[in-house]
């Protein structure tokens, strides 16, 4: 798991326990219960168990205490609290439906097998508010054959993540892939959520048939990249899939150019140059990559003086926006842009993380060899995409020797990646 946006606070683990049993008409301004909450996820101890789990058997009525208990409940399934299985059981009854929706998804991290648990989540379907979505993908974690029946009523619900859900938990639950097609469709989807959101259900049925058509949905490069990666990774650890099945597919999303895209949006005429640059901050990147698409094809002259402008303005402290710009600047080779996209290359917020692997990608593009240096300074960085990205880069820039040094990578397509451009002996 990918904890680098855990531990943003600076708290020992005695100090988020006391600020949590503080009561929050007594909590100071500096404070906040909802931090130190979430921060003991960083503990996985007796202690701080057992201060979760008092916030959660706390009856409250305020909206501040209510927010710091489905917190509470959310970390201690991310903590796999066995104790709090019982207690997360009796939240199903709650009045609130978001402390059920946490309780739900706790109890499917932690597991059980309890057939009254099981039976109380199923019903939790004929509840009205309820998310449905986190129900049923529960139920098919938790292999709860009783439910189909139950799930199958959702099939169809006028909701797409949820009918996504249903389709697949049905598959799960009965071992019959045959309708997952449906789901793969929603790849396509104008509703940016059932895009999203489909991939998660494509990775949950192991349907490695899908990994071409999520390299082509226009959603972000983060979401794409997730589910090839582990439907690739489960794929080729079972034997049903090969390195050489995954990696064009892997390498196409990282380089994230929209032509390979099948984009979702379309525009009856040719907006302006200003229009499309407010597009790149978007949250439905599927308008993104249509802006950048069309940047690429009718502005590639002016678009670059626009992206520095924006990128002071706005971009360099919104994420989504300067991953596009940085990426534009390489698409478009505009050299001027250097010094900008080796900034973005040693970025260590962890918010900008994605820009890191693009701006390598974009540096690359540009085709400076004096970033060769910088980018071959990335093969020890821990996050696989910048390290994967920077292979193809340096290739690019005509050097190969990244591959020798991550020959025996602890990162599995990392190191296919690296075997498969190993020279062979000759015969």
């Amino acid at each position: 798991m990918d904890k680098r946006f855990y531990s943003f606070f600076n708290l020992t683990e005695e100090q988020a326990i006391a600020i949590l049993d503080t009561p929050q008409a007594e909590i100071s301004e500096d404070d906040s219960r909802y931090i130190a909450a979430s921060h003991l996820v960083n503990f996985n101890t007796t202690d701080s168990i057992a201060a979760l789990m008092r916030v959660v058997k706390q009856e409250v009525q305020d909206l501040d205490s209510r927010i710091v208990r489905r917190k509470a409940v959310e970390t201690l399934g991310r903590l796999q609290a066995k104790d709090f299985l019982e207690i997360a059981g009796e939240c199903l009854s709650d009045d609130d439906c978001y402390t059920v929706e946490n309780a739900v998804w706790a109890i499917g991290e932690i597991g059980t097998t309890d057939i009254g648990i099981l039976a109380k989540i199923t019903d939790l379907l004929d509840r009205h508010g309820q998310s449905y979505r986190t129900i049923i993908q529960t139920l098919a974690k938790l292999d709860y054959q009783p439910a189909i029946a139950k799930i199958a009523e959702f099939t169809h619900n006028e909701s797409l993540p949820i009918a996504s859900a249903a389709i697949t938990a049905i598959a799960r639950l009965k071992r019959d892939f045959s309708q997952m097609w449906q789901v793969a469709t929603l790849l396509q989807s104008r509703n940016v959520i059932a895009r999203r959101l489909s991939i998660q259900d494509l990775i949950d049925a192991k349907y490695y048939a899908a990994i071409p058509d999520i390299a082509q949905c226009p959603v972000s490069l983060v979401f794409r990249l997730r589910g090839i990666r582990l439907l690739g990774e489960e794929g080729i650890a079972s034997g049903e899939l090969n390195f050489a099945d995954v990696q064009p597919h892997l390498e196409k999303s990282l380089l994230d150019h929209p032509q390979t895209l099948s984009l979702v949006h379309s525009y009856e005429n040719l907006p302006d140059l200003d229009f499309l640059i407010r597009e790149l901050y978007e949250t439905d990147f599927g308008r993104c990559y249509l802006a950048i698409k069309t940047i690429i094809a009718n502005y590639s002259e002016t678009a670059p003086a626009a992206l520095f402008a924006t990128y002071e303005q706005e971009a360099k402290s919104d994420y989504g926006a300067h991953f596009h710009v940085v990426k534009l600047m390489g698409w478009l080779k505009h050299a001027p842009a250097y010094d900008l996209l080796i900034e973005a290359l040693h970025n260590q917020q962890p918010q900008f993380q994605k820009s890191r692997a693009g701006a390598a990608i974009a540096l690359a593009e540009i085709g400076d060899p004096r970033a060769i240096p910088a980018i071959r300074s990335c093969l020890n960085s821990p996050i696989w995409d910048l390290k994967y990205a920077s292979l193809l880069a340096l290739e690019k820039l005509g050097d190969r020797s990244g591959y020798e040094l991550l020959i025996n990578d602890s990162d599995p397509l990392i190191q296919a990646k690296a075997k498969s451009q190993k020279p062979k002996a000759n015969s």
